[in-house]
């Protein structure tokens, strides 16, 4: 039996007891699941009759709309959102302490903030006719927030090193981040600042609650006003198509970031090239041994 340091290999009893334990959970899980499709048949949720409406053609009008509208909240709110991310983070780093304090202060309410009552009053107070913008400036604010830590972190994670040789060259310190620690820190920051911007796309669906007409208000009107079928609503098929839809655009989300971060790694196919050889040295070593 072999073994390591963190891990050692369980014996026959442990395997047993681990086919137990898998055996009892998979089925405490097929329980569940069966007791869900049970109440939700029950309640008449899975007649037939409810997908008649999606065969219409203003279904699909209204669906394309509302995915549209998300679509271009979401890139406003990424580009904004990273570029305050930036803008936080540099302010972080700065060496002056009343901009580090005043960036650390913005940040930390921004991020402490639930978003979904900042959004409800930007929409209240200043964006009172333009629900999109109180979306927008508010999930900006939140997750430029988010942004600037990752940001902040992955500098930060660049070996001091790096910088105290850039200095030492007679570089600024602009010219330090720019060129020496931000390009080596952004293919460690970039999968965590995909995975916001993946909040950022799923969050776009709390404008529901200011009446923007995003995806998710599309889903849930449509659901309300289409006709009961036998006094029951079609909230079922609502979720199983517009949450398709969210999980596909953040899967899509996901395969670019994935494609991104290959295209930025650093090629390292090939052999180092080897050292030189100082022949005067070895011939007086050789003559050293003789």
């Amino acid at each position: 039996m072999s073994a390591s340091v963190l891990y050692d290999v369980p014996g026959p009893k442990a395997r047993v007891r681990n086919r137990i334990y898998g055996a009892l959970s998979t089925v405490a899980l097929l329980g569940l699941l069966a007791f869900i499709v049970y109440k939700l048949d029950d309640t008449g949720q899975f007649q037939a009759e409810l997908w008649d409406d999606y065969e219409y053609s203003n279904t699909h009008e209204r669906i394309l709309d509302g995915l549209l509208t998300t679509l271009k909240t979401f890139a406003i709110a990424a580009v904004l959102s990273v570029a305050l991310g930036a803008v936080l983070a540099a302010a972080r780093l700065s060496d002056h302490r009343p901009v580090r304090w005043l960036a650390t202060a913005v940040v930390e309410f921004f991020r402490a903030m639930p978003l979904l009552i900042m959004i409800f009053l930007l929409f209240a107070a200043v964006f009172t006719s333009d629900p999109m913008w109180a979306l927008v400036i508010g999930l900006t604010l939140y997750n430029g927030s988010v942004q600037a830590e990752i940001f902040r972190s992955g500098i930060n994670a660049v070996s001091k090193g790096q910088g105290e040789a850039a200095y030492a060259l007679g570089l600024r310190k602009t010219q330090v981040m720019t060129s020496v620690l931000i390009p080596q820190a952004v293919r460690s920051m970039l999968p965590s600042i995909i995975s916001q911007l993946v909040v950022t796309l799923k969050d776009t669906s709390l404008g529901f609650i200011i009446l923007y007409e995003e995806l998710l208000f599309v889903g849930r009107a449509f659901a309300q006003q289409t006709e009961p079928v036998n006094g029951v609503y079609a909230f079922i098929p609502m979720v199983i198509v517009f949450g398709s839809i969210y999980i596909l655009l953040c899967l899509a989300l996901s395969s670019l970031a994935t494609w991104v971060e290959r295209r930025t790694k650093r090629s390292r196919k090939g052999a180092p090239p080897a050292m030189p050889v100082n022949n005067a040295a070895l011939a007086s070593e050789a003559g050293q041994i003789g």
